[in-house]
């Protein structure tokens, strides 16, 4: 089986060249030449123009490609895992233009559609110097023009990527100057039009990562802003921004994935070349297990990404809680698989230049930590998720489940409808299907494991995390929302909620795709080797196994189980020979040339 938003972006992936080889446009040379002398990516976010990637930016009913947005993960994660800097700062126009596709009408949708497939560039401008992400109290305004049409707007946006290269700016102003929820609105401002005199780039701020990013700002000086630049409704403008994010943090985890991609393959590589008293690295259990440990993690990020990713078209009006989660819970798994890799490098998980790879793994290291920040930090998709702990309480109590919609966001092979956008949400009043989904997945895994067609340990892992999301259930009941001064403590249980999540997930992958992906008939078909490493991932829930090992000790860290070390010594088995054929580590087996050709 071949999974098809993964042939689109093999099909990428081949058309971009070796990038290791120091010959070709966007390469790992190139890359962190660019980073040492802090210089935006302009050639390589020209070829990727020429390669058509903005198109995949464009949903299909505006003239674009972006029908799954599965496929839009897929396909920046490929840009992600060659380059950070690149993929944030060409990715960057879907997350300026996302308002128009969630918010805007039909006739602006297609202009803006077209000036993107033309390679115009669009950013979002948000946040300001003196006040982050907290949106309501923002300070650019647009007032009504002398004439009574049109706006003149003022202020600075500060900290926006592509602010001074962007053509056009989907711009968050007060249009009520007593601000408030219903106080703000969105512009879409083309800067080509505007008078010189009314607008100025801010400078450039210095960067610990993603060092020739263009993260800058722009100040407005009473702009003339024409009326058909409103975005959606006046007012409507932080309604707006909060349903675009919904879409916009999820797509953030294929940037952590491509990063993941990268360090995991650095690690892997050093781990098979060097030799220490006398042994390759890669036999001493302890590299080994350094290595597993983050392989399962990857694998379990992916999981979350694949179900969350396909959630966007599946589940939508759940999208509050599920783009919440998976913004935090997959930058923050990745985040802590770089101090583990890093002992397997040693001295080169510090060097630059050519010492080792061209410095890779410290700049991706560098570059990777903004992932968690934009698009709301870690702290500010945690409290969204503990506002909604009362619908997550009802929902998981009543076994409220949305059926069809959990079963086409986690059958890979079943086709995605249409994007919805009217059943955007700004909370999810039904709560989270894969995790009140929990109870019969959990009785359906324990069935299987009796039949023998999963390994028993699957059905002990299963039932203790139902029986600690029943636990913490019972905990987020005792929690009243409140807008400020929320204790330590419940943050701490909506961490354990998204890892719920995340394992919910990760058992809603394995059972709707097993037999496709793991079928004893496949392990006897004359698979390929790479291939059948891929059929024993999913044959009796070996990864399975290992992710919700992963998962259930960030549920309830005070769980110790004595099956935890023994998955992560089979794990290297698949491991190793992904890594050794060329392939994508991966629960999916990654076309290669001659399948994506």
């Amino acid at each position: 089986m071949r999974y098809g938003p993964y042939a689109a972006a093999a099909r990428l992936d081949e058309r971009l060249g070796d990038p290791q080889d120091d010959g070709r446009l966007f390469s790992y040379a190139r890359c962190a030449a660019l980073d040492e002398g802090e210089e935006f990516p302009l050639e390589i976010c020209r070829e990727l123009d020429f390669l058509g990637l903005p198109r995949a930016y464009v949903p299909v009913e505006y003239g674009g490609t972006l029908l799954g947005y599965d496929e839009a993960l897929q396909l920046m994660r490929v840009v992600a895992r060659r380059d950070l800097t690149v993929a944030i700062g060409h990715g960057k126009t879907f997350l300026g233009a996302v308002s128009v596709w969630t918010s805007g009408d039909a006739e602006q949708a297609r202009r803006l559609g077209a000036e993107i497939a033309g390679g115009t560039i669009v950013s979002w401008g948000l946040t300001e110097r003196d006040h982050g992400s907290d949106l309501l109290a923002g300070e650019v305004r647009a007032v009504p023009g002398p004439d009574g049409s049109g706006y003149r707007l003022s202020g600075e946006k500060w900290l926006i990527n592509n602010a001074t290269r962007g053509h056009q700016l989907c711009v968050l102003a007060r249009t009520d100057t007593s601000g408030g929820p219903r106080g703000f609105s969105i512009l879409l401002v083309d800067r080509r039009t505007l008078d010189p005199a009314s607008h100025r780039p801010l400078p450039a701020v210095a960067l610990h990562g993603i060092r020739g990013a263009d993260i800058s700002g722009v100040a407005f000086t009473d702009a003339a802003v024409p009326a058909t630049a409103l975005v959606g409704t006046e007012g409507g403008g932080l309604e707006i921004v909060l349903k675009s994010l919904q879409l916009t943090r999820t797509l953030c985890a294929s940037l952590s994935l491509g990063a993941a991609d990268q360090a995991l393959g650095l690690a892997v590589d050093y781990a098979n070349e060097r030799h220490n008293f006398g042994r390759p690295l890669v036999d001493l259990p302890q590299t080994r297990r350094l290595l597993t440990e983050s392989y399962a993690d990857l694998l379990l990020a992916e999981a979350v990404t694949l179900v969350a990713g396909r959630a966007i078209n599946a589940l939508t009006g759940e999208l509050s809680v599920s783009s919440a989660i998976t913004k935090y819970f997959v930058p923050t798994l990745v985040d802590r698989m770089f101090p583990r890799l890093a002992k397997v490098l040693g001295s080169r998980a510090l060097l630059v230049g050519d010492t080792y790879r061209h410095g890779r793994f410290q700049k991706v290291q560098r570059d990777h930590r903004i992932v968690g920040i934009f698009d709301g930090s870690t702290m500010v998709n945690l409290h969204s998720l503990v506002n909604q702990f009362p619908a997550l309480v009802r929902g998981y109590r009543r076994g409220r489940v949305d059926l069809a919609g959990l079963q086409a966001a986690a059958t890979l092979e079943e086709p995605l409808g249409a994007f919805d956008r009217t059943r955007l949400e700004l909370v999810s009043r039904p709560g989270s299907s894969p995790v009140q989904a929990l109870p019969l997945a959990v009785e359906e895994l324990c069935e299987l494991a009796e039949a023998g067609e999963v390994g028993t340990v699957v059905g002990t892992l299963a039932t203790e995390l139902r029986a600690a999301t029943d636990r913490l259930i019972e905990q987020m009941a005792g929690h009243r929302p409140t807008a400020l001064d929320v204790p330590a403590e419940v943050f701490a249980l909506a961490e354990s909620y998204a890892a719920c999540f995340a394992a919910a997930a990760a058992i809603q992958l394995w059972l709707r795709n097993r037999k496709a992906f793991g079928s004893d008939e496949l392990r006897h078909s004359g698979l390929q080797n790479s291939e059948l490493r891929h059929s024993e991932l999913w044959y009796s829930g070996l990864w399975l196994e290992a992710a919700l090992t992963r998962a259930l000790a960030l549920v309830d860290p005070t769980l110790r189980t004595e099956l935890s070390g023994e998955v992560f010594d089979r794990l290297a088995v698949p491991l190793f020979a992904q890594h050794a054929s060329g392939r994508l580590l991966s629960l999916l087996p990654y076309p290669g040339e001659e399948e994506s050709a």
